[in-house]
């Protein structure tokens, strides 16, 4: 399959690595000029699972793509939510009448975006629970196991999407196929709405913050929020299963891991997408008249880093 994955971030490198050694005709396209010179010379390295790996694949900018005449079956997306526009209306020329799109961003509504550019039946969502983090320009850290979930976003689009969860398990990446993966999306917003930003302001890993006594009331507290506008939202979330299975993340094999929004704050002062998770939130919780106090001052206070900082 012709793959090209959006974003040769942490997570972007690991799918397009996995899927490059599972001989898929895979091309890269990213926005940070150093990453793409960087894998341009010496292509992807990475410390897989303690061992160091490398692997070359074709890289453009945005700015590129129209000249290059490469085309896409299948477009994997792992920018930041807040790039999303930006880069598909930089990158047009690579759809195709028949070229797919699998989103598999944090946080919410990202289907309202892509439906400019791609029809309902060519657009398939997701989630996934791997991990990955970079290190350096074209260097990332891919360790411990994961999972893919995703699912058409039109009836019309289920042969395709199926044909994704193929491509995907002979690469190694564990997907399924899923009959609701709506729920599944705001399941790990809660993951990330959680994680993702007290990780970040408290500048902890997963474990470390796991261990604080004030964790579990602060988990019980936003998953309420967000369970209250998923809600209205039509998806009823079972609270006490989304507690428990961000919980498991404090004891597993990813919690020294520095969630994505740590990497993007603190390690690389860089702006966050907290605006599409608690802070999708808070504006749907006014939408609703429903009080959404925790993800209003997560909001505000990410931001307010993302000012001290200097975050671009």
């Amino acid at each position: 399959m012709k793959i090209t994955v959006l974003g040769v971030g942490g997570m972007g490198s690991r799918f397009a690595l996995m899927l490059h050694q599972a001989g898929n005709d895979v091309t890269l396209v990213d926005g940070w000029q150093t990453n793409i010179d960087a894998i341009r010379q010496d292509g992807i390295q990475a410390n897989f699972n303690g061992k160091a790996v490398s692997a070359k694949m074709p890289i453009y900018s945005p700015a590129e793509i129209e000249k290059s005449g490469v085309q896409a079956d299948l477009i994997v997306v792992f920018l930041k939510s807040n790039q999303l526009k930006t880069m598909f209306d930089q990158v047009k020329a690579l759809i195709h009448p028949d070229t797919y799109v699998l989103c598999l961003l944090n946080g919410i509504g990202h289907e309202d975006v892509l439906e400019q550019y791609v029809a309902k039946d060519h657009l398939i969502l997701g989630i996934t629970m791997w991990t990955a983090g970079m290190t350096g320009p074209g260097h990332v850290e891919l360790v411990g196991d994961g999972e893919v979930e995703l699912q058409n976003f039109a009836p019309a689009g289920k042969d395709f999407a199926l044909q994704v969860v193929n491509v995907f398990d002979k690469a190694g990446l564990h997907p399924k196929y899923s009959e609701n993966v709506k729920y599944s999306i705001w399941r790990k917003a809660c993951v990330n709405g959680t994680l993702n930003c007290l990780c970040a302001l408290l500048d902890c890993n997963i474990g470390q913050f796991g261990k604080t006594k004030e964790a579990p009331d602060m988990l019980h507290t936003i998953i309420a929020e967000f369970a209250a506008v998923a809600a209205k939202e039509g998806v009823k979330l079972d609270q006490t299963e989304v507690y428990n299975h961000v919980a498991a993340t404090f004891t597993a094999n990813i919690a020294d891991h520095y969630p994505s929004m740590h990497q993007d704050l603190v390690q690389h002062h860089r702006l966050t997408e907290i605006d599409f998770i608690d802070g999708a939130v808070a504006r749907k919780g006014e939408k609703y008249d429903i009080p959404t106090p925790y993800c209003k001052l997560l909001t505000q206070l990410v931001h307010a880093k993302e000012q001290l900082i200097g975050a671009k």
